[in-house]
């Protein structure tokens, strides 16, 4: 962890920039509010070896204490020449949530939001968050609202931008289709998708290749086929058009037809041919064919054999 000093140190540097604008743009990394011990006990026994501080419970001897960064981040406010100091990445909102003062929070709300804030809750189907040792959904909604509220508190309008991952360990269809709900839901389709990518020393690489949870010993069912993972990937931005094949697949495949279709909570609509089988062209009642102009339009003038446009039924009076 690096110390204030030399935090402060490096801003310092960052102003004497001749193209420093005021705005120093991310004071996070991984985990950013993690500026102290867990416990008491950490510090002389280390980290407990088969518990984890936050998951699937906070732990009841986590002293969840945001003191010291709210200080950094002080002194890096007060710094000449500095405007604004944003948090764009790395907050634990479920440790922000530990922390029984909600000080850190409002601060973060009313000095370090450029209007939108990232945060990695990464799924939404409490089977799969267990697996990548993230805590339930229920904790991110209590986030969510407790930062909507605070922002409504401080009369500003600030919004959450949530990092998601598809096809991790213990996701398939089911779980896929679950978080596309939730986007639905929600309003929001994400422009960047992170598809689990096994990398070396982590429990999901395990169980990736193992097929075997190492903290239970539980089978645990690992999406590795491209076209699968492609599907997993398409269901979050199943907005795109592009992604139209690749979500009607998956959601025949889960036995989801229901989300196809004109309801207000189907994902997609179906296609029409034009000859009573869904598969492409305009929707069936249209009354028309695909591009067509439909009746009454660009008719041609009887009397001159020229298209009725605006530049020959306005013509411009001589002089």
């Amino acid at each position: 962890m690096r110390s204030h000093e030399s935090l402060v140190a490096e801003a310092k540097l960052l102003t004497e920039e001749p193209d420093f604008k005021g705005y120093i743009h991310d004071v996070g990394g991984p985990t950013a509010d993690f500026r102290s011990p867990a416990c008491e006990k950490q510090l002389t026994k280390g980290a407990c070896p088969g518990r984890q501080c936050l998951f699937p419970e906070p732990c009841r001897n986590l002293k969840a204490d945001h003191s010291d960064y709210i200080e950094l981040l002080r002194k890096l406010r007060s710094l000449p020449k500095v405007k604004k100091v944003f948090i764009r990445s790395g907050i634990r909102f479920d440790y922000v949530l530990a922390d029984p003062s909600r000080k850190f929070l409002k601060e973060l709300c009313q000095y370090h939001v450029s209007g939108q804030l990232k945060v990695a809750p990464e799924h939404v189907a409490d089977k799969v968050l267990s697996r990548m040792g993230k805590p339930q959904n229920k904790v991110y909604r209590q986030f969510v609202k407790e930062y909507k509220d605070m922002n409504a508190q401080l009369g500003m309008k600030q919004y959450l931008v949530p990092y998601l991952m598809s096809s991790h360990p213990g996701s398939g269809l089911p779980e896929a289709i679950e978080l596309a709900e939730y986007l639905r839901d929600l309003g929001y389709m994400p422009e960047q998708v992170q598809d689990f990518y096994p990398t070396p020393s982590t429990i999901s690489t395990c169980m990736y290749y193992t097929g075997y949870d190492p903290r239970t010993m539980e089978k645990v069912y690992v999406p590795t086929n491209p076209h699968e993972k492609a599907m997993q990937r398409a269901l979050i931005q199943y907005r795109n058009p592009k992604n139209y094949d690749l979500v009607e697949e998956a959601l025949k495949k889960a036995g989801r037809t229901d989300l196809i279709g004109y309801d207000k909570k189907c994902l997609i609509r179906p296609r029409y041919s034009g000859g009573g089988a869904y598969g492409g062209g305009t929707k069936p009642g249209s009354g028309q064919a695909a591009g067509s102009k439909g009746p009454g339009k660009q008719r041609d003038d009887k009397r001159t054999g020229k298209k009725k446009t605006i530049r020959n039924v306005h013509k411009k009076v001589k002089k």
